[in-house]
């Protein structure tokens, strides 16, 4: 689509709004950057933009004159599609755009995308290096950080850009076509945003609606829905596996990953020589390795890249160890699925901190997979009633409510004892306490070394 000279509408006027708003201008557009929160500060925002020439800013209500002379409305991530405005602009004919969508318009070479419930940074940071370690021009981007549009005016046709995508900027694309993709898994999480694991489900399998014969889907075996979902796809599938040594596809077979050509089979690495704990991580490394090799990646760079790869921070990541006890940063443990693959690497008992924003999750499954290893659970945020209550009904009875981040690191320092481990694994948002999952797992570790 020719942006210039088109009026369009950036819904949101955060990280990726302003990326998107930046991105627009460059390519001469005429552009309005609209948030719905009154309160926020135009000054802020335009400074934030220094090249705003031309940039009208709206806070607040938007008037149904502004909407009947756009050409197109890029919503930011976390705008939900069934606001009442954005039904407005969908009656209206207008064109919907994600921010993927319009990096995606505006970018260029190859794009590898990862999506998933659990495990997306991992996987994607841990390809990005791959791919970095071969080719000269690469953009890691997404939900990962980095704004995809902020690369996109970067990109020459021999970029290779390794996106990590959310349900979330899936429901807005349109024509973004990954040369190779992957679905990690899926479990429930943002159901109050796609309210049923139906719709969820749906949006996940939208990474493949544009990729052709030519293109790979790697998809996890393990995962049922995945399985099946993979025998309809008309493009290139590639499984991996942690429990079935497959005939073709990325497998776990004892101690050692390895993949079959369905001919041959060729070990890429043994677990022992990775730096990552848990069998959710050797998963991350056959996605990973799965994706390099469908692109094209030597096996040498990619044997060589995944024995080098340290955890991502906030990801399980070792923080420090004070008195025997070892202290564990796992703020990436957004929902109760990926908190299960925190405790499940534990090999130690466990003061567990939990708790935070509500995602109308259930916490059932979680605590049951503590199996023995937690000593306390220390809840905190919006949901440590919840929890608790679960936890009682589970049989799970230590159980401590605290009030802060700052009170609960300190009652797991002074519970703990020499060979013990304080995981913060909270199966939650962070919002209501923190404004995300970084700044709770820095806040975190900046309480650990304080601790005497």
């Amino acid at each position: 689509m020719e942006l210039k000279g088109k009026k369009v509408l950036v819904f949101g006027a955060g990280i990726s709004g302003i990326g998107a708003a930046r991105l627009l201008l460059d390519a001469s557009a005429e552009v309005i950057l609209y948030d719905g929160n009154k309160d926020l500060s135009e000054a802020d925002i335009r400074n934030r933009l220094p090249e705003n020439q031309g940039l009208t800013v709206i806070l607040g209500s938007l008037e149904r004159e502004i909407i009947d002379t756009l050409d197109l409305v890029v919503l930011s991530p976390g705008v939900p599609t069934d606001l009442p405005v954005v039904e407005e602009f969908k009656k209206s004919g207008i064109l919907l755009w994600g921010e993927v969508e319009l990096a995606w318009e505006c970018g260029k070479g190859d794009v590898l995308a990862i999506t998933g419930t659990n495990g997306k940074t991992t996987t994607t940071s841990l390809l990005g290096e791959i791919i970095a370690a071969w080719k000269d021009e690469t953009y890691v981007v997404g939900n990962i950080g980095n704004p995809y549009t902020e690369a996109a005016p970067k990109m020459t046709e021999d970029a290779v850009t390794v996106a990590e995508i959310s349900s979330f900027q899936l429901e807005t694309i349109d024509t973004f076509a990954p040369k190779v993709s992957a679905i990690l898994n899926i479990t429930p999480d943002h159901l109050n945003r796609h309210h049923t694991m139906e719709e969820y489900i749906r949006v996940k399998e939208l990474i493949t609606k544009n990729q052709g014969p030519e293109d790979t889907c790697v998809l996890n075996y393990e995962d049922d829905i995945l399985r099946d979902f993979g025998r309809t796809l008309q493009t290139k599938v590639l499984y991996f596996s942690s429990l079935h040594k497959l005939k073709e596809g990325m497998y776990l077979d004892g101690g050692r990953i390895c993949y079959s050509d369905g001919k041959r089979e060729t070990e890429i690495c043994s677990v022992r020589e990775l730096n990552l704990p848990g069998r959710h991580n050797h998963e991350n490394v056959m996605a990973a390795s799965a994706m390099a090799l469908a692109y094209g990646v030597p096996l040498s760079i990619i044997r060589r890249v995944v024995k080098e790869f340290k955890a991502v921070e906030h990801r399980i990541e070792y923080v420090t160890e004070k008195h025997g006890v070892v202290y564990y940063n796992d703020s990436k443990g957004t929902n109760p699925d990926a908190a299960i693959k925190g405790i499940q690497a534990m090999d130690r008992p466990t003061l567990l901190i939990g708790g935070g924003y509500d995602k109308d999750s259930s916490y059932k499954e979680w605590i049951e997979s503590f199996d023995g290893k937690v000593k306390y659970l220390v809840l905190i945020g919006q949901t440590k009633d919840k929890i608790a209550e679960a936890a009682r009904e589970c049989g799970f009875h230590n159980i401590i409510l605290a009030e802060t981040l700052e009170e609960a690191v300190q009652i797991c320092a002074d519970r703990a004892q020499s060979g013990d481990a304080v995981l913060l694994s909270p199966a939650c948002a962070s919002w209501g306490m923190f404004p995300n999952y970084e700044v709770r797992g820095r806040r975190f570790k900046e309480l650990v070394h304080q601790l005497s």
